[in-house]
């Protein structure tokens, strides 16, 4: 039986973003086993038929010595569980996971999810990861990004180079069953709606302050939070806004299809992302969008076709750009939804992603 190995920094995304890719696996007798912190998605993994390794991952840290553990725990682990081919996903486990499978000469598959606050913030430590980065990807099978500009930033940072193998997926695609369309409500309120970690890069800022400025003009727009607060000092804020009833937060939620069809406009105003799951799955679901005219996140809107794009970390552009869609009439607002449900068919399908890894995978191990 041929084995996959998959590296990953997270219990959560990995089943709900990653979990039809490692059922196909599984389908076509491949063994399956995931490195990862043990959390509570980790045991429905298991039933699906995976075996488990736990890997201690501090997915913000920048201690040297922590990630060299992590380098010589995967070291071992390829040693032990000898794979055929292993696949990385997110910037730790592709950076130290790719180094331990040049060292171990083991087939891998890296996927770039996004670039995260180490290039988006322009961090001191840029230029050691960028390096590190050159030497784990310069011998894998095959890098998948989520998008064409960071495929273009990793060429030119020479990350990869020309010759190198890569595709580009549309993100991790979405569940067309479970994120089903849902015809909007008839009602004449407007509920705008962020889902997200709650995090600068994510917007937060530029959505609260749009929040503050539309309810001065419109008495008939509401705006919902959804997600966990991932930097502590928007607790205190979102608890402010909350309490000038200019928010309503929700906290982190599993009911996120619900909680869409219950929305007339997704919003996610992200100063970068891989491709911007939220966003594919509110299109699924058939509501308009609204995001940044930035990488990974304008792949998921045709402005003024399926939703509107505002400019990066500029508040008064999200507020246009928000008025824009409140002054739609419904029938132009309920045609922007289903172009999103159109398009979501289209280029979103996660059907389309899993059959690009799996045939990537069988190609490494039918040539191996």
């Amino acid at each position: 039986m041929k084995t996959v190995l998959i590296l990953s920094n997270h219990h959560l995304y990995t089943y709900n973003l990653r979990k039809e890719v490692i059922q196909s696996l599984i389908e076509e007798n491949y063994r399956v086993v995931i490195a990862l912190p043990y959390g509570e998605k980790v045991e429905l993994l298991k039933e699906m038929g995976c075996e488990f390794i736990d890997v201690p991952l501090d997915r913000r840290g920048t201690n040297p010595i922590t990630d060299l553990r992590l380098f010589l725990e995967y070291n071992k682990i390829l040693k032990e569980v000898k794979p055929d081919v292993v696949l990385t996903y997110t910037l730790k486990p592709n950076m130290y996971g790719g180094l331990a499978c040049r060292v171990n000469k083991t087939n891998v598959i890296h996927t770039v999810t996004g670039l995260g606050s180490v290039f988006v913030r322009n961090v001191s430590y840029k230029k050691i990861i960028v390096f590190l980065n050159r030497i784990a990807f310069r011998a894998a099978n095959m890098i998948a990004f989520m998008n064409s500009d960071n495929e273009y930033l990793y060429r030119d940072l020479k990350i990869i180079s020309g010759d190198q193998k890569t595709m580009v997926v549309a993100g991790s695609g979405v569940n067309l069953d479970l994120f089903r369309y849902s015809t909007p409500h008839k009602t004449s309120k407007i509920k705008f709606t962020f889902i997200a970690r709650v995090l600068k890069d994510k917007g937060i800022e530029e959505y609260l302050y749009a929040a503050k400025e539309i309810k001065k003009i419109y008495n008939n727009v509401e705006f919902e939070v959804v997600g966990f607060v991932d930097e502590e000092k928007y607790k205190k804020m979102l608890d402010e806004y909350e309490k000038m009833r200019l928010i309503t937060y929700l906290g982190k939620r599993d009911d996120i299809p619900s909680i869409m069809a219950n929305s007339s406009c997704i919003v996610l105003p992200s100063y970068g992302e891989g491709r911007g799951t939220v966003l594919q799955e509110g299109a699924a679901i058939g509501r308009p969008l609204i995001t940044c005219n930035t990488y990974g996140c304008k792949d998921n809107v045709d402005d003024g076709y399926n939703g509107f794009l505002c400019e990066v970390a500029d508040p008064k552009s999200l507020v246009d750009v928000m008025e824009k869609f409140i002054n739609l009439s419904t029938e132009e607002k309920n045609l922007m939804g289903k172009r999103s449900r159109e398009k979501a068919e289209k280029e979103f399908d996660r059907n389309i992603v899993v059959n690009s890894y799996l045939n990537e995978i069988n190609k490494i191990v039918e040539s191996g």
